[in-house]
């Protein structure tokens, strides 16, 4: 048999492994303690300094917080009817526009249209006065070939009647000539 440690607190022999067991336990119990101990002098010194605020000093703060608030409620609200009058204003603007926009339209549909018709107008008498001085010079050629025709007779029949009289003499005279 082999011999084991023995140990004797308050009275009691632990052998062993309840050797650790209790020293375990001793050092839990400690640390518990000593955990205690910090809780309970954190403890106090909050309480030290729970008793040392001043109240008033955090009601004027807070009185000062709910000022600054009630300003920046008043300038958010000064700057959201400033945005509602601005967004107004470029609506009116943009309404403006589109109806100025319409007018414009309007005009230059006018005056499209009415350039159109000028246009066909122009075209139309550019037509006519073509077609006029085309007829003017087709009747001119008509009438100067009539002419030419008629002179080319003239002078035919002339040369004819002048040829006819020489050969009329050189028949009736043949040693004239």
């Amino acid at each position: 048999m082999t011999e084991q440690t023995e140990i004797e607190v308050a009275g009691v022999k632990f052998k062993g492994g309840k050797i650790f067991l209790v020293l375990t336990a001793l050092t839990t119990l400690g640390g518990g303690l000593w955990g205690g101990f910090e809780f309970y002098k954190d403890y106090m010194d909050m309480k030290e300094v729970i008793q040392n605020i001043d109240t008033k000093e955090i009601e004027s703060k807070n009185k000062q917080l709910d000022i600054k608030l009630e300003q920046a409620i008043d300038y958010t609200r000064d700057i959201k009817n400033g945005l509602k009058a601005d967004i107004l204003n470029i609506e009116k603007q943009v309404d403006r526009m589109e109806d100025k926009l319409r007018k414009s339209e309007e005009i230059q549909r006018t005056v499209i249209q009415n350039a159109e018709e000028r246009f066909e107008n122009k075209r139309d008498a550019l037509q006519n006065d073509y077609d006029k001085s085309s007829n003017r010079l087709q009747e001119q050629n008509t009438q100067r070939a009539d002419d030419l025709i008629k002179k080319v007779e003239r002078d035919l029949k002339e040369l004819e009647l002048r040829l006819n009289k020489r050969l009329q003499r050189a028949l009736d005279n043949p040693l004239a000539q």
